[in-house]
Formats: C-alpha cells, sequence, structure tokens
C-alpha cells in the first residue's frame, strides 16, 4: 500500500468515526476498532525483550515467557518498535557500562533485524517509520536507557549514534557523573558536561529522553535542548505519585516545547493503590533476594531462574487495568492537549501490566478503550504515532539547523 493510499484510509476511517467536540462515551463494533487500529501508525517507544534477546531468547518464535515476540507484534499490528538499549547501573563497576552497550545494539541489530529481515525494517528517521507502514515491516529502533552508556565520553555517544540509537535516557535508576535520576534523593541536576551532551543530542539528531531523570534534570535538559524532549515510558504523578512519573507541571512545559509523554504501563505507575503494594512487596523481598544475589554470585543464570521463581512465589495481588491507562491519557489531554501523549508499554520492562494489556498482541484492545471512551480515529492516529513522529521529525530538523550552521 502506498503512502498516499494510507493517507486516504485514514482520512476515510476518520469521516466515518470522528465525533463532535468533547468526547462522549459510546459502543463500538469490532469493525470500528479494526479499521481505526489498521489506520494507524502505531509507535512503542520502550520495550526491553532485548535483555532476553541477547541472552539467546529467539523472538521469531511464540513465547509464554515473554510479553514480546514475532508473531504477536505483527497480530498487534505495531509499526514502529523502540527496542531499549537497556544498560543496567552495575555496569558502572569496571567500567563495563560501553561493552553491555555495544551488545545490548548488536542483538537489536543482529537477533532481530537481521535474524528477521522480512518482518523487520532497521529505522533510524521518521520517514524509515513510515517505510515500514507502507511496506507491511515493523520499524525496528533503538534508545538507550541509561546515560552511563557513555562513559561520560562524547566519541561513545557519537558512535552509538552511528550505530543507529537514535534516543538516549540520560539516566536510569541511578545518577551518573552529570545527570541526577529520580531513583536517587539528591535531585542532582545537570553538569556542565551534561549540558555538552544535550547540545551533541541536538546536533546528533537523538532524542532527549527523560525519563528516568531526577526534576531537576527534567527542567535544566528542557531549558538546555534546542530541540523537543521526551519521556519515551512515563506517566503522570499527579495520578500515581510514584518519582518516576511526571508532574502536571512538567507535562505541560514539555508540551508547550513540543515535547510528548509516552504513557508506561506498569501497574505501579498507573494505580496508585498497587505502587503501594508493590512498595511493600519489594520490602519483604528484598533481602531474600540479596542472599540470593549473594548464593549465585558467579552464576547468573541460576539467579534469573531463582529470581524469578521468589517473585513467582509471592504474588503482587492486585492488577491496574486498562480504565487506568486511559485514565493517564485523559488527563495528559486535558492539561497539555492530544498533541502531548503517546505510548511507551515498558513490555518485558515489567512484572506487572494492566489487565487487557497483558502482551504486544493486545493493543487492539487499547484502541476499543478509547473510542469507547470518545476518542476519534484522528485522536487514535495522533496519540499511537504521529505525536512521536511530529517529535522525531523536529529532532531530526533541528540537527540538520545546528549541522548547517556550523559549514
Amino acid at each position: 500500500m502506498t503512502l498516499q493510499r494510507i493517507a486516504a484510509a485514514a482520512l476515510l476511517v476518520s469521516s466515518l468515526f470522528a465525533e463532535a467536540p468533547g468526547r462522549k462515551k459510546r459502543t463500538v463494533t469490532d469493525e470500528e476498532v479494526r479499521q481505526v487500529h489498521e489506520s494507524a501508525i502505531l509507535i512503542d517507544t520502550h520495550n526491553d525483550i532485548t535483555s532476553a534477546t541477547v541472552d539467546g531468547f529467539d523472538i521469531g518464535k511464540p513465547s509464554k515467557d515473554h510479553h514480546t515476540d514475532l508473531p504477536r507484534l505483527k497480530k498487534g499490528r505495531v509499526t514502529g518498535q523502540f527496542f531499549a538499549v537497556y544498560v543496567a547501573a552495575s555496569y558502572v563497576e569496571g567500567n563495563r557500562s560501553a561493552h553491555r552497550t555495544l551488545a545490548m545494539i548488536d542483538t537489536v541489530r543482529h537477533d532481530i533485524i537481521e535474524r528477521y529481515p522480512n518482518e523487520f525494517l532497521f529505522a533510524v528517521t521518521a520517514d524509515d517509520i513510515l517505510r515500514a507502514k507502507e511496506q507491511g515491516k515493523i520499524a525496528a529502533l533503538m534508545g538507550i536507557e541509561g546515560g552511563h552508556a557513555i562513559e561520560d565520553d562524547i566519541r561513545l555517544l557519537r558512535r552509538y549514534y552511528d550505530l543507529g540509537v537514535r534516543y538516549m535516557t540520560l539516566t536510569h535508576s541511578n545518577d551518573n557523573t552529570w545527570a541526577g535520576s529520580s531513583g536517587s534523593k539528591l535531585n542532582k541536576g545537570l553538569t556542565q558536561l551534561g549540558r555538552e551532551i544535550i547540545a551533541e543530542m541536538n546536533r546528533l539528531g537523538m532524542m532527549i529522553d527523560i525519563s528516568h531523570v531526577s526534576d531537576q534534570t527534567f527542567w535544566d535538559a528542557l531549558n538546555a535542548s534546542r530541540a523537543p524532549v521526551f519521556a519515551s515510558h512515563s506517566s503522570c504523578r499527579a495520578i500515581s505519585p510514584v518519582p518516576r512519573n511526571m508532574t502536571d507541571e512538567m507535562i505541560v512545559a514539555m508540551a508547550k516545547r513540543g515535547g510528548v509523554i509516552q504513557i508506561n504501563f506498569d501497574c505501579g505507575y498507573l494505580n496508585p493503590d498497587v505502587a503501594r503494594a508493590q512498595e511493600e512487596r519489594a520490602k519483604k523481598l528484598r533481602p531474600k533476594l540479596e542472599a540470593l544475589r549473594k548464593k549465585y554470585a558467579k552464576d547468573l543464570e541460576r539467579l534469573r531462574e531463582a529470581t524469578r521463581a521468589l517473585r513467582l512465589e509471592t504474588p503482587l495481588g492486585v492488577r491496574a487495568t486498562l480504565a487506568d491507562v486511559v485514565k493517564h491519557i485523559n488527563h495528559v489531554v486535558e492539561i497539555a492537549g492530544i498533541e502531548a501523549v503517546g505510548l511507551g508499554s515498558d513490555f518485558d520492562g515489567v512484572e506487572c501490566l494492566p489487565e487487557g494489556l497483558d502482551s504486544v498482541d493486545l493493543w487492539p484492545n487499547l484502541t476499543r478503550a478509547l473510542l469507547e471512551e470518545g476518542y476519534t480515529a484522528a485522536d487514535i492516529r495522533k496519540i499511537y504515532g504521529e505525536n512521536i513522529l511530529r517529535v522525531m521529525r523536529a529532532v531530526e530538523r533541528t540537527a540538520r539547523e545546528m549541522q548547517a550552521s556550523a559549514r
């Protein structure tokens, strides 16, 4: 299908299901859901299945142990998937972060894209995602999770860009030497090196991801960047008051500069009751997990198996729902507008997902819920992909302008 036909089909769907200003809840048919869902360019900006593929998991085969596999990505009609180049804080010790980063990039390039070239298209631009839609493929993109991946070296940042990385989360759960994390109580901001890194990301055309950062680092990054910043996988602190979520003031300020918050599906980020239950469970598990780390310090595979068994033996007992996801989307729309919200699931990076969104094949359930909530097909297309495509294009444009002015 050509891009022109995709646009024409989208316009037709919009005219069929457009509603008067002001959402009104309604019932929808399976055919409405199908047509609206297929008309959208669905881009998920954060998926952690790479932590499994790097250890040998075959994404092409159906799996009961993960949220993500190729058959279900296709069933869910995902157009663009940002795969996380996740570098745990533990790799900082011994300066192993760059090695791990390269391994994670390789698992996307080799174990996913090269292994299944008929299904995945290696993508680095907004136009590449549209090309994937036209060809009926899944655009595979990469985002680094954890700024310690560059080991304080802008040359490494440039190398990762050359390898295809198109966003970097400035921190993970740990402060690094140039930016503060939401996982720390220190609320550190950007250092001078941090500002230089932001400037180089702008020049390269790499999106600045403020998920996981401290509040001060968020404001510093927003003010330092010449291009819009975005949150690849965060939700609303006004609804679930966890540090990883964004305040209303942050969401509005980011939106005013063209940025987007991509809603995270972690149950605790969505629902405050679940967040409290997660915190209590974490307290109970902490000493047991530490004992397992000591016991299997030299056997990573046994440690993973034992950790998983322990977590299964200690169920959370409560979950978020699809309605919670819609509630966060509604909240962003109400305070910042329909152009300010997107989707960053965190599939395979979290233990608990909302009922009805347990895996990547169930995206149509969210389409149904949004239609029932009164969102139009045009609204859903913005949420699903058009908003983040706009951010990508703005970042690409800023890079071209900065590179041209430097000549």
